[in-house]
């Protein structure tokens, strides 16, 4: 029986190729899809799995509040506070607190500036599962002086050797010592270390009082809770504790100090603070990913259930002879059953294929090199049969109930007399279609509109044709004679128009926050955090910076280290009504006092996706952080290559590092672009697959009315009017789906643009744009198959009538 079941299956996928072309096709898009995007997934929300103890692992995140409001989030806090927790509470089994410091290490002719590099102490390795190659885990990072690497750091250094017990130098002056060897970090770590250099050697340089110190910012606290700890209940604990230990003072500063804790596995895509340790996932994108696939798929089932419930009357006699034959219902239920599976299978088969075919350039849109060996990955094999069994049941189910339930008295009176049931379902099903791919229409147009917003608002400040390098890290009595003669020789280049110095430059948050700054005239408790920026005299004209009230810093007024500049969201922080009456009041500000001389329009520091910071502008004339060089964009690499000449015999011990601003701005833009990519794609996928569904309904609808435009060309009807009708039919189900899915676009989308404080306004183009579009793809899909039925011969169609 099961034989003659897929005889029958195979015959009938051959008699209608068109159909099981595009069933397969469509199915095998939406797989394809949805299997890449489960892969996606899964990576995003493994991260951190591979930590033994990581169920029990906490951050200690920090908020800082002054007069009852928060005014910044910290990933990073005080050092104290991991310490003092572990002393003081039963419930703490472990700490580790780690610095991440840059910086460049050396040896011999070899030298790189490195980012991943953590001061950490001894119960790092302890608390996570980083796994230790080379070295005893019981004497590693004891003594100051001392550090472990990753493997990858070692092959760049020393190659082949084994580099225990060499040392490299640090910044030109220190040599640490390597006493051990790491796996390189797994991707999928918010943590990624490349050095771990011990704790000692911070104290040994910055004395004992930093392993106490709850004013010193900036240290990664986390914690190992034992096993019968409730975390919660832990945390409620600790605002307690610290009024005991620090009430007094956060009364006097009138600033407060609130800590939490915060899972580690959810750091990844549930954390976006000052001073993570790396650039985060975004939850929402993630899911809303997830059930983007989830529709592409269903929208793929929905193709099958059409097409097949669709060619009901061309398989009424084959029902209807089967059953006079003496077969069963159950036995034509799996008959249909059996189809659906072997065209699930097809398509499973050639999903497969088209992931490995597409996984490269899939990896290219997310920036993620995700894994998608077959023969070992058994999510991706769990997904492909998960997907491949609720397909076949669930898009056979329908049709198979529907085409067993004929009943042969009514199908041999004539197809003509063949009431065929369902076509409210399908209706509804096409209309879910195209709502969806208004959804995602909508959706894509909303994020490229943000993205392009972004990056082409005034930002208030010049960063075309602006070279950035990264400044030397030694800084002796001679780097401020060394610039001046470096930009000397840069000021030769008439391809260079001006350069500058700063601590920090647009397109990132600065590294520098100060807090307690008030006016001289105030109390402790008025003061206010600021950030900070240093920079020398050519900042503000370099990069165009507008001056509203008082002057820039300048040569002719002497003493300029005494004084600062505010922009305009810091004169509003320090409450002065205007501009003019902040001028030359003086302000204490890290136990000395400075005078305010100048006010400078906000600009977006950071992007459009933050709300501007109160800044303060500190000059300083030995900055050594980065070198900003304006440059003849028609000569980019004929300067590039003479400004490296120059950097290496100025700064010989110093990597050349460099890169073009306006690039290094619009990174930060980087996962919302990708996003905006994947997201698009997928919409172009909703909307092939919804087409083809289309094309294949339109193609059965139009025969099953051949009769119908037969007698209503012989009435007088024109072609024309013909073609009207039809087109009319296919319209309504899609302007039914208008509302539904522009609806849906208008509750996520505008959710979704509430994340950036500079964000679009959703305009006539989110409604106009995706419905003229579905509408122009509908009258296309199916205008072939429309002409072609309108133009008929009526003697054709109606010579057996």
């Amino acid at each position: 029986m099961f034989r003659l079941f897929l005889l029958v299956a195979f015959r009938n996928l051959i008699h209608h190729r068109v159909s099981s072309f595009v069933n397969i096709l469509g199915l095998a898009i939406g797989m394809t899809a949805c299997i890449l995007i489960i892969q996606y997934v899964r990576y995003e929300l493994s991260y951190d799995d591979f930590h033994v103890k990581g169920e029990r692992i906490f951050r200690i995140q920090q908020d800082r509040y002054n007069k009852g409001v928060i005014t910044t989030q910290w990933a990073a806090g005080c050092s104290a506070v991991g310490q003092a927790l572990y002393q003081n509470f039963p419930e703490v089994e472990d700490f580790t607190r780690f610095q991440i410091w840059s910086g460049v290490f050396s040896q011999g002719d070899i030298k790189f500036r490195e980012e991943g590099i953590y001061i950490a102490d001894t119960s790092f390795f302890e608390i996570f599962s980083f796994k230790m190659l080379e070295g005893d885990p019981n004497t590693l990072l004891v003594n100051p002086l001392e550090m472990v690497v990753s493997e990858s750091v070692a092959r760049k250094y020393f190659g082949d050797e084994n580099p225990v017990g060499k040392s490299l130098r640090f910044n030109g002056a220190v040599e640490i010592m390597i006493t051990g060897i790491f796996e390189d970090v797994p991707k999928n770590s918010h943590l990624k270390p490349e050095f771990v250099v011990s704790w000692a050697t911070f104290v040994h340089f910055q004395g004992e009082d930093v392993n106490t110190a709850w004013q010193w910012d900036a240290f990664f606290n986390y914690i190992l809770l034992n096993k019968a700890a409730d975390y919660k209940a832990f945390e409620a604990k600790i605002p307690a504790y610290i009024e005991q230990e620090l009430g007094d003072d956060m009364d006097r500063w009138n600033a407060w100090v609130v800590f939490n804790l915060q899972p580690l596995r959810s750091i990844h895509l549930h954390s976006d603070f000052m001073f993570e340790a790396e650039p985060n996932g975004n939850a929402r994108s993630v899911y809303a990913l997830l059930v983007i696939s989830i529709f592409l798929v269903i929208i793929a089932w929905i193709n099958y259930i059409n097409l097949t419930s669709s060619r009901s009357l061309e398989r009424a006699r084959e029902v209807g002879m089967r059953k006079v034959s003496g077969a069963l219902k159950n036995q034509l239920l799996a008959q249909f059953l059996l189809e659906s599976v072997l065209v699930n299978l097809m398509a499973v088969i050639l999903a497969v294929i088209l992931v490995q075919v597409f996984n490269p350039y899939f990896n290219m849109l997310t920036g993620e090199q995700l894994d998608y060996t077959l023969h070992h990955n058994a999510v991706f094999w769990a997904a492909v049969l998960m997907i491949f069994i609720i397909g076949a049941f669930l898009s056979g189910i329908y049709p198979a109930l529907f085409l067993s339930s004929f009943k042969p008295t009514t199908v041999f009176q004539g197809v003509s007399e063949l009431k065929i049931g369902g076509l409210g379902m399908r209706r509804i099903l096409v209309i879910f279609q195209f709502a969806s791919s208004l959804l995602l229409i909508a959706g894509t147009l909303t994020v490229y509109r943000q993205i392009s917003y972004m990056k082409n608002h005034d930002l208030g400040i010049d960063i075309e044709n602006v070279l950035v390098l990264r400044g030397p890290s030694v800084n002796d009595s001679t780097y401020e004679e060394t610039f001046n003669a470096f930009k000397s020789e840069l000021s030769r280049n008439p391809d260079i128009e001006m350069v500058t110095a700063s601590t920090s430059v647009p397109g990132r948050q600065p590294p520098w926050n100060a807090g307690g700054i008030r006016r001289i005239n105030e109390g402790p408790e008025e003061g206010n955090q600021y950030r900070i920026i240093g920079f020398d005299f050519h900042f503000v004209d370099f990069y165009g910076l507008s001056i509203l009230e008082g002057r820039n810093f300048s040569e002719e007024f002497g003493q300029n280290s005494e004084t600062v500049l505010f922009n305009e969201s810091a004169i509003q922080l320090m409450g002065f009504e205007d501009f003019a009456s902040a001028m030359n009041v003086p302000i204490y500000f890290w136990g000395d006092t400075f005078d305010i001389v100048g006010v400078v329009k906000d600009y977006h520091q950071e992007g459009l996706k933050v709300q501007h910071e109160p800044l303060i502008f500190r000059f300083f004339r030995n900055a050594s952080n980065f070198y900003s060089i304006k440059v003849n964009p028609a000569n980019t690499q004929e300067v590039l290559s003479q400004v490296e000449e120059h950097w290496r015999t100025f700064f010989p011990q110093n990597p050349f590092e460099y890169f073009f601003l306006e690039d290094y701005y619009n990174e930060q833009y980087l996962n919302e672009t990708r996003f905006g990519r994947v997201f698009s794609l997928f919409a172009l996928l909703a909307i092939i697959i919804a087409c083809l569904g289309l094309y294949g309904l339109s193609s059965y609808t139009t025969i099953q009315r051949t009769r119908e435009i037969g007698i209503r060309k012989v009435l007088g009807s024109s072609s024309g009017n013909a073609v009207l009708l039809l087109i009319r039919y296919f319209l309504i189900q899609v302007l039914i789906a208008v509302p539904i899915g522009l609806g849906l676009a208008h509750y996520f989308m505008s959710g979704w643009i509430q994340n950036f404080a500079f964000r679009i306004n959703i305009g006539w183009w989110f409604y106009a744009g995706p419905v003229l579009l579905v509408i122009v793809i509908a009258i296309l899909t199916v205008s072939s198959q429309v002409i072609r039925t309108a133009n008929v011969n009526p003697a054709e169609s109606l010579r057996y009538e």
